[in-house]
């Protein structure tokens, strides 16, 4: 299965269980800066115990590796499980949705975008580079400030920094964003 075909199943399947969703992560600081590489897809998803449910068996057994258990556990606890692609190894990271009111005005904020001839929600520029602000700090990750510093040097004129920089300073980002803003080139 090539990526785009894996991103259709997937929405596909999110969409046929009626689970709200975001792409997040990697690919979506690649679509709104600068593209690199990655072997998984996280999706934040925002589903009732029984869509969950209904999400898991639309995924053949045959296809796709995919936990029930480890999937209610992760809903339960707000945190991520995995699907797995047998066929390729791909894994897709879904991220329980929070309920601290950064990740309840992202999610709100989330827009449909065209995503490879796919119609998909993605997380809006200025929350990704919160979000990788943030696992920088946590993970002490150079990758995720170089995926802010691509956000900010291709979007940085059409970014909403009020928001963005409240953000920043609510969680005591501030050391990271300096970093992300040299790497980007500069004051953006």
């Amino acid at each position: 299965m090539t990526p785009p075909e894996l991103f259709r199943r997937m929405v596909a399947a999110l969409e046929d269980a009626a689970i709200p969703y975001m792409l997040t992560g990697s690919f979506a600081s690649s679509y709104h800066g600068t593209p690199r590489a990655s072997q998984d897809i996280d999706f934040v998803v925002a589903p009732s115990r029984d869509q969950l449910e209904s999400f898991v068996r639309l995924l053949p057994e045959s296809e796709f590796y995919v936990d029930l258990d480890a999937a209610l556990h992760a809903l339960a606890h707000q945190l991520q499980f995995n699907v797995v692609d047998l066929a390729t190894g791909w894994k897709i990271d879904l991220i329980i949705r929070k309920s601290r009111p950064f990740s309840l005005e992202e999610f709100a904020r989330r827009e449909p975008v065209d995503f490879h001839g796919l119609r998909l929600f993605i997380a809006r520029a200025e929350d990704i580079v919160v979000s990788k602000l943030e696992w920088a700090r946590i993970g002490s990750s150079q990758r995720q400030l170089e995926d802010a510093a691509g956000i900010l040097r291709v979007r940085g004129g059409d970014l909403d920094r009020e928001y963005m920089e409240g953000w920043i300073q609510e969680f005591g980002l501030d050391a990271e964003y300096r970093k992300a803003r040299e790497l980007a080139g500069g004051d953006i």
